[in-house]
């Protein structure tokens, strides 16, 4: 389901509303494209015209830009691509327009005079105890994979209660710079474990983000996602929920240079260094 780049021409922005059909499916719907479809329009589209137009520059709600994704929307505003669309009205969520501006915010929650990132679908998560085991069917990491200690405290960011634990085994191989690399990147070999760092639920599962390969993003409240990156398979779908500890994906070097994990934290939709909520190992 590709358009070929002529449809560049009528400002148009493809994004990817698929569904995993299962665990072990990878999502196919086509890849964003930084390449600047629709920004060189030769038949110019009235703004006032566009879906939305009546809301831009409003507190809540957002201007869709050249090469812009639902996936990459929601990652960037701490939502749900499926929650922006059904708030938006969308009737075709696989088509979005440049200059069209959509609600990142649930109907209503701009009036409260705070920036919430709540999800209708997602609701607010509670932990174990600490020191508790996830019991999740068919969710653990294999023995060969060194336990974490998840009874650390997260090391020195306010994740509102959420004590992450590691997501891969291997050692960091390159940091946080927000300029570059909105997270970590984490060595390994094909097929390791991934594992959900708190529980949550699944927010997106495929490979519709270009620079992420097969990714899973995960919600765990109303303030933090984490995304994982550059599988080589994933074991979730979207919508599901998920537990901490439980295996979500096995990692790959889909759209990398190396096999490889980039994980991210996001705080209301804003990259924060994973060192920060990860505790010391």
């Amino acid at each position: 389901m590709l358009l070929s780049r002529g449809l560049g021409t009528l400002g148009t922005v493809l994004v990817v509303g698929g569904l995993l059909a299962g665990c072990a499916q990878v999502n196919k719907a086509p890849v964003e494209d930084r390449g600047g479809w629709g920004s060189k329009s030769s038949t110019q589209v009235d703004p006032a015209k566009l879906p939305g137009a009546e809301n831009a520059g409003k507190p809540g709600y957002y201007t869709v830009q050249p090469g812009d994704t639902l996936i990459r929307i929601g990652l960037e505003h701490g939502q749900s691509w499926k929650d922006i669309a059904r708030w938006s009205g969308l009737t075709n969520p696989d088509l979005i327009e440049v200059g069209q501006v959509v609600r990142v915010v649930p109907p209503g929650a701009e009036a409260e005079g705070a920036r919430p990132v709540a999800s209708t679908s997602v609701q607010p998560v509670v932990l174990p105890p600490a020191g508790s085991t996830s019991t999740a069917p068919a969710a653990t990491a294999p023995a060969a994979v060194a336990p974490v200690d998840t009874t650390k405290a997260t090391a020195g960011g306010d994740a509102s209660g959420l004590a992450f634990i590691w997501p891969a085994s291997g050692a960091v191989i390159a940091g946080f710079n927000e300029a570059t690399n909105k997270g970590v990147d984490i060595a390994g070999k094909a097929g390791d474990p991934i594992l959900a760092v708190a529980d949550g639920r699944v927010v997106y599962a495929g490979a519709g983000l270009r620079g992420y390969g097969h990714l899973v993003i995960l919600k765990h409240n109303n303030t933090y996602l984490t995304a994982y990156a550059h599988n080589q398979k994933l074991l979730v779908k979207e919508d599901q929920n998920v537990k901490k500890g439980q295996k979500i994906a096995e990692m790959g070097s889909t759209d990398a240079d190396r096999v490889k994990l980039h994980f991210e934290v996001r705080r209301q939709g804003k990259p924060v260094d994973p060192s920060r909520y990860l505790p010391a190992r």
